[in-house]
């Protein structure tokens, strides 16, 4: 891969600067916190955006009315795409054409061929492509995650993840199926990472779905209700469920062991239920602090000495696959066999 050396700053532009979550700020941050990463440009086609990155950042920042001038002045070794989801793909071949490494928010992309593009992209010029997956660092499914690695509830044969309630989705992109991709493209991303980090030494063998479409917010363009069921070669099966229209609530994770079990209901801590003995026990265990900045932590170790990418495209790219060939399989009717494992 084109390493940098240690002696060397990253010089990285965001692309993407909109007002929503403030996301751009947030990566800015995070980069700052690193020893060799520096955000020194933003890419924006509005104005306004360009206007808060210098009052964000410093007037000191280079700023681009669009990617394609970032690009051609030659001024960051590194892109942060933060674009609505439909841009990803073809801004981030066009930044790897380009010569440069890439970091994508989640979702990657919208079909696992614009993910098989963008990998082939990344290998063709050398580059770095990765994901902005920071949720594996989240306290709580760190937690989680070592609890099934320590063999607290055995070997997990079942997984339940949701998110959800009842609420009308906001008037903006990411409730535009066309931009967005549907309601599984946002935090469906990353439950379904979380789900596969969960398990990973197991593949994925078949994709079933269950799509419900304007049961009520008939004025969206997104689902009300997604849901994707896989199954692995090792006998595991996940439920993954996203919801707008739920008036009763379900455990944000319900993990099924061949020893115990782990429920969590998003309050602070998640109970592990065994048994010692022979006797029925169970533990609540607290959530520890979250360490966003890690992604970065590793990105600039990756590109400067060589350290293993934590967040590899081809990991990312299988939240994809499952995305897609649920929403095939819902309409369609059948299950349809994984296109990658």
């Amino acid at each position: 891969m084109n390493r940098l050396a240690n002696s060397e700053l990253v010089r990285v532009g965001l692309i993407g600067y909109g007002a929503e979550f403030g996301m751009a700020k947030h990566h800015a941050d995070y980069i700052a916190q690193t020893d060799v990463l520096e955000t020194v440009a933003v890419a924006d086609i509005d104005p306004k955006a360009l206007q808060q990155a210098r009052k964000d950042l410093g007037e000191e920042i280079l700023t681009f009315d669009s990617a394609s001038k970032m690009l051609a002045a030659d001024v960051v070794d590194m892109c942060v795409l933060i674009t609505p989801h439909n841009t990803h793909a073809r801004l981030a071949i066009q930044c790897l054409n380009a010569g440069k490494h890439v970091v994508v928010e989640k979702p990657m992309c919208l079909t696992y061929r614009e993910a098989e593009k963008m990998i082939q992209a990344a290998r063709a010029n050398d580059c770095m492509l990765t994901v902005f997956h920071n949720r594996r660092w989240d306290g709580d499914y760190m937690a989680i995650k070592q609890a099934i690695g320590d063999g607290l509830i055995g070997e997990v044969f079942h997984i339940e993840a949701y998110f959800g309630g009842w609420e009308r989705p906001r008037d903006w992109w990411r409730s535009d199926k066309q931009i967005s991709g549907g309601a599984f493209y946002d935090w469906g991303a990353h439950l379904l990472d979380w789900v596969l980090g969960l398990i990973p030494e197991a593949r994925m063998t078949h994709i079933s779905g269950f799509f419900h479409q304007d049961v009520v917010w008939q004025q969206m363009t997104n689902e009300d209700q997604v849901q994707a069921i896989v199954r692995f070669d090792t006998g595991c099966v996940a439920d993954v469920q996203i919801s707008s229209v739920a008036f009763v609530e379900r455990p944000r994770w319900r993990i099924l062991g061949t020893e115990g079990a782990i429920e969590d209901w998003r309050g602070g801590s998640f109970t592990v239920y065994t048994q010692v003995k022979g006797y029925p026990a169970h533990v609540e265990v607290e959530y520890p602090k979250s360490q966003p900045v890690v992604f970065y932590d590793n990105v600039a170790a990756h590109l400067t000495r060589g350290t293993e990418l934590v967040v590899k495209p081809e990991e990312a790219a299988r939240t994809i696959a499952i995305m897609e060939y649920a929403e095939r399989s819902s309409k369609q009717g059948k299950t349809f066999r994984a296109p990658c494992p």
